[in-house]
């Protein structure tokens, strides 16, 4: 089974279209934390015990784990959450040419699916995209105030560079293992990137402390009932001013969130 096929079981034996950022920022980790060994993947693990039964994946961030222990602590994260029968999908946004891509393609021996960046285009991606069983996701319109000034560029035919990466994709996707990375703070676009691409299954992060539409996150997220909206601090820092009860928060958030987005779900 490829990560999609999967992906669907996961979803429909929790209900739930949610993926949870385990985003373990040091400077916000709790006081009785901070003396562990590996306190992000204390962390992690406590989070994962919360919000497994809610979650249709997880999506760690690499950039919270690039360091000795932080890859310590996401090995942990990643057996521990493989353990729960839940995928993780590595948000690490790689990509570059020859070699060194192909040692970036590495990761998916360890993890379920990742996101890469396509500004280097197919054979910056190739490694990862001949990887037929993991899932490979693709920047195409981020939430972010700046994502405009180059994914918003009107190309010489008239379209934006964003709906060019998602033709360019929906091309790629010759294993049936690509999906798109679209932020849930524009609707309008969601919906329009849905009628282009009706098959790619989308990541829809924004939704939570980034205030995304959570109507049009699953409205035009989902392919066939696939796809992950994401929320990280909204969910794992629930509990912040909780002390050595903050997961119980964070379970509570995921929860929420699942049933929010199950009014709009088929």
């Amino acid at each position: 089974m490829n990560f999609f096929d999967r992906l669907h079981d996961r979803i429909r034996t929790v209900d739930s279209v949610v993926s949870v950022g385990l985003d373990p920022d040091p400077s916000r980790l709790p006081d009785h934390l901070q003396d562990r060994d590996l306190p992000r993947w204390a962390f992690n693990r406590r989070i994962i015990d919360a919000t497994h039964e809610h979650a249709a994946a997880f999506k760690p961030n690499a950039a919270f784990y690039e360091d000795p222990d932080g890859w310590a602590a996401l090995e942990e994260t990643i057996a521990y959450a493989h353990g729960k029968d839940v995928p993780i999908l590595l948000d690490a946004k790689r990509a570059d040419i020859g070699n060194t891509t192909r040692q970036y393609a590495q990761l998916l021996e360890k993890v379920d699916a990742i996101t890469v960046n396509p500004y280097m285009g197919r054979d910056s991606l190739q490694p990862f995209l001949s990887n037929e069983e993991a899932g490979v996701f693709v920047l195409c319109r981020t939430s972010n105030p700046g994502g405009a000034d180059i994914q918003d560029l009107e190309l010489e035919t008239g379209e934006p560079v964003y709906e060019r990466v998602a033709a360019l994709a929906d091309l790629w996707n010759e294993n049936d293992n690509v999906g798109l990375v679209v932020g849930a703070t524009k609707p309008e676009e969601l919906e329009d990137l849905r009628e282009q691409v009706p098959d790619l299954p989308f990541l829809v992060p924004g939704i939570g402390a980034q205030g995304g539409d959570a109507e049009a996150a699953v409205e035009y997220g989902l392919a066939g009932g696939v796809g992950l909206v994401n929320s990280s601090r909204g969910i794992i820092f629930a509990g912040e001013d909780d002390g050595e009860d903050f997961a119980k928060a964070s379970g509570q958030a995921a929860k929420r969130l699942k049933k929010r987005l199950n009014q709009y779900r088929e």
